[in-house]
């Protein structure tokens, strides 16, 4: 039996890092994930000609190194891919009335599109014709 989830989409909003008693960090975001909208097997589209989007909106959490990594190199806005597993939670509120989460427990994260440089870094270009070995 497996638990594994794949998504593809756009960073909601900058990762939010914490960390706990026990020195565990942890990174949390929103991912969208966007797929056409369809009305009788056929794709829906608008007066413009162009296809109509529905958006889903997943809360991601990484731990430590990769939390960190994302953390570091992820912005809004950014394309990425996140393969692993669902995980729900139950807890009852202050008011006694039982509550439900869903979250996606990342165990790999691959940049899609490009990651932002580190503050004041700027990208190095690197001259690889002297290493060719003959």
């Amino acid at each position: 039996m497996q638990n594994i989830v794949i998504l593809a989409g756009n960073i909601g909003q900058k990762p939010e890092v914490r960390s706990t008693q026990s020195g565990t960090t942890i990174t949390n975001f929103t991912l969208a994930t966007s797929r056409p909208r369809l009305s009788e097997g056929r794709v829906i589209r608008d007066e413009n000609g162009y296809r109509v989007m529905d958006t889903e909106w997943h809360r991601i959490t990484c731990f430590n190194g990769l939390g960190k990594t994302v953390a570091e190199h992820c912005d809004k806005g950014m394309k990425i891919l996140v393969q692993g597993r669902i995980h729900y939670t139950k807890w009852t509120d202050a008011a006694g009335v039982d509550r439900y989460g869903c979250e996606i427990i990342a165990e790999k994260v691959d940049f899609l599109s490009r990651p932002k440089s580190a503050e004041g870094e700027s990208p190095e270009l690197v001259d690889r014709d002297d290493e060719i070995p003959f």
